[in-house]
């Protein structure tokens, strides 16, 4: 059983491609701080590399008081604690569970644009048995998406069909076409 966590996750907005930099100093001020990667193999004319990117760019998730923010705030490369206005908004605990399940998954994942719509799935076998998403249809692969609505964005998992079960009892998924939006094709999962 894992020690009950005082302060709850806040999403943090930082500069373009600093999200490493600030992970560490936030880790160095003694804040619990997540900063999700994961792998992608880039190619160029006379060579190719696998690197470790951020799942969510520009953003990193850290743990504080929202009554004490300004120590995160004043590091250097943080924009801005995601909220409304200048309230931060929490993370919910099994938003930051769910993408770090599917990382440890070993599963090939990436970043993908917010999904709103599609069937709610849970996952009952394999690496990320227990974990609730959204299942889609992508090029004929099916894939689950977990999303932190805050941030507006989700992750994307490719999984085998067999492993889920649909959590209502009328499921609709939705084909997503090569440009990455949802058409209007309903299929049955």
């Amino acid at each position: 059983m894992n020690p009950p966590r005082i302060h709850p996750w806040y999403a943090i907005r930082v500069r373009t491609r600093f999200e490493r930099t600030v992970s560490l100093a936030l880790a160095g001020k003694g804040y619990e701080q997540y900063l999700p990667l994961y792998r992608s193999r880039r190619r160029w004319s006379d060579r190719s590399k696998d690197l470790d990117l951020p799942l969510f760019p520009g953003y990193l998730f850290c743990r504080l008081d929202s009554q004490f923010r300004l120590p995160v705030l004043t590091t250097p490369g943080v924009i801005a604690i995601v909220g409304i206005g200048k309230n931060p908004m929490a993370v919910p605990e099994e938003e930051i569970d769910g993408i770090r399940a599917v990382i440890r998954s070993g599963l090939p994942v990436q970043p993908w644009p917010h999904l709103a719509a599609g069937s709610k799935v849970l996952i009952e076998e394999g690496p990320l048995k227990g974990l609730e998403g959204v299942a889609l249809d992508v090029k004929k692969k099916f894939r689950l998406f977990i999303s932190v609505p805050l941030l507006q964005r989700s992750i994307s998992v490719e999984i085998d069909r067999a492993w889920v079960r649909p959590l209502s009892t009328f499921v609709a998924s939705h084909s997503v076409t090569a440009d990455r939006r949802p058409s209007t094709h309903t299929k049955v999962a």
